[in-house]
């Protein structure tokens, strides 16, 4: 691998856009592939603000509508694209994918590694956390609103050479890069928040994050949920800090008001990643024999209006 390696962000939306202005800046050559939005990056490239970093704006090296265009496997393929039911992602990589590429994950949910580990058994797989509050606002257009850190280690486990590279790239464009040695108790981490707080706001009806813990009584709902996951954590084998719930909702009280993802993609009517996220923890905690009330019901309300979006097309019916 050279100084500069070629990273490919596939999935460029908010997230894979944002750490690929960080790739940029720490020395990577950042390649992206876009169907929607190839001619507008083509042209300016991608335009990020960020309240804490300033202007990350930046032009990737190359702009493809396909994975299929890539001529040369590069260094690193970066995935972010959402994990939903319909989408093969070993195949939509997969044209990319040489010998030596090593695969990232900046993808939400738990168990979301093991069909790319599959597919590719013989590629480094490196799983990322991403802790950042920033969100599309419109073609190659973002807006980066709090924190940025990203959590990798290599999957099952392992904090080896390709999760050590990739670290040092994002930790040069500024941003801090933790390895961990056990990156799915991380994975369980953030599910304590992911899985509370995203279908909430689907069922809240897109709400932020400030309108759910506003709301009476909202603060010690959240709790409860996050204290539910904790349960199942703790059970598949990662137990969290008993802290943890009480930390998240301080976490996210300083934070401006903020959509999540399934909010977003609730209010666009887009498809949301209610089985990566919740559904998921759901059959961990019936595989375990853990009771998780709440959040069975937050999942069977959320699936409701998922069936609605798909009946009617559009999640506020108009």
């Amino acid at each position: 691998m050279t100084d500069n390696p070629r990273v490919l962000i596939v999935g460029a939306g908010a997230i894979g856009s944002f750490y690929g202005a960080i790739l940029s800046r720490g020395g990577a050559q950042v390649e992206a592939v876009s169907r929607s939005d190839a001619a507008v990056i083509r042209e300016r490239g991608f335009r990020i603000n960020s309240h804490d970093l300033g202007d990350l704006s930046f032009r990737p090296h190359a702009v493809y509508e396909r994975v299929e265009d890539v001529q040369q496997p590069p260094d690193f393929v970066l995935l972010s694209v959402k994990v939903l039911d319909d989408l093969d992602r070993a195949a939509l990589i997969r044209p990319a994918v040489g010998p030596g590429t090593v695969l990232v994950l900046v993808e939400n949910g738990i168990d979301i590694e093991r069909p790319i580990h599959d597919a590719f058994p013989d590629n480094p797989l490196v799983s990322g956390l991403a802790f950042v509050a920033v969100s599309r606002t419109g073609q190659a257009q973002s807006e980066h609103k709090a924190y940025g850190r990203l959590v990798v280690g290599e999957y099952p486990s392992g904090a080896g050479d390709a999760a050590q590279r990739f670290s040092a790239l994002l930790t040069a464009g500024g941003v801090e890069c933790p390895v961990s040695e056990s990156l799915v108790t991380e994975r369980w981490r953030k599910a304590v928040w992911n899985a509370a707080f995203n279908p909430v706001s689907v069922i809240a009806g897109g709400a932020t994050t400030t309108t759910i813990l506003d709301a009476p009584r909202g603060e010690g709902f959240m709790v409860t949920l996050m204290q539910e996951v904790c349960d199942v954590a703790a059970a598949a084998g990662h137990p969290m800090p008993e802290s943890l719930p009480e930390k998240s909702i301080g976490g996210t009280r300083k934070m401006p008001p903020y959509h999540n993802s399934m909010a977003l993609d609730f209010l666009n009517g887009r498809p949301m990643e209610v089985e990566a996220i919740l559904g998921n923890v759901i059959r961990a905690a019936q595989e375990h024999g853990v009771s998780v009330p709440h959040l069975a019901s937050v999942y069977t309300v959320t699936k409701m209006l998922q069936q609605r979006i798909a009946d009617e097309g559009h999640p506020l019916g108009v």
